[in-house]
């Protein structure tokens, strides 16, 4: 199929796949007028992809988890889980940054409505 097809079967942009393409994360064959084309099963494959994307994994990290979809194995899932775990872990330290990042802005607005508060008394 071709790539308008495949976006409109899977709802992303034409220009994602592109993107897709150009970071490993999808294959295409091409036409002798060099119009890209794609299987059936890239459709699945897209769905999958979108989903890691929703997870906030970025293409690399999606690049790795890949191998463990296309040559299931005992060491690719132990490969893929732990770079599950290392994604989680960093999203659990960036979440903990904005914590306290929510906090200073917290003080800076309480800061500013008390001076506000003396501003209106004065």
């Amino acid at each position: 199929m071709r790539i308008g097809e495949l976006a409109a079967r899977t709802g992303v942009s034409v220009r994602s796949l592109r993107y897709y393409e150009e970071q490993g994360l999808l294959t295409s064959l091409r036409s002798p007028s060099g119009h890209r084309r794609y299987l059936e099963s890239q459709a699945e494959r897209i769905v999958f992809i979108q989903r890691l994307f929703s997870a906030g994994l970025s293409s690399r990290t999606i690049v790795d988890l890949l191998p463990c979809v296309e040559s299931p194995s005992a060491d690719t899932s132990e490969a893929a889980l732990e770079r599950m775990r290392q994604e989680r872990d960093r999203l659990d330290r960036h979440i903990e940054d904005l914590i306290r990042t929510r906090a200073v802005l917290d003080e800076l607005i309480a800061a500013n409505r008390a001076h506000r508060s003396q501003l209106a008394r004065a």
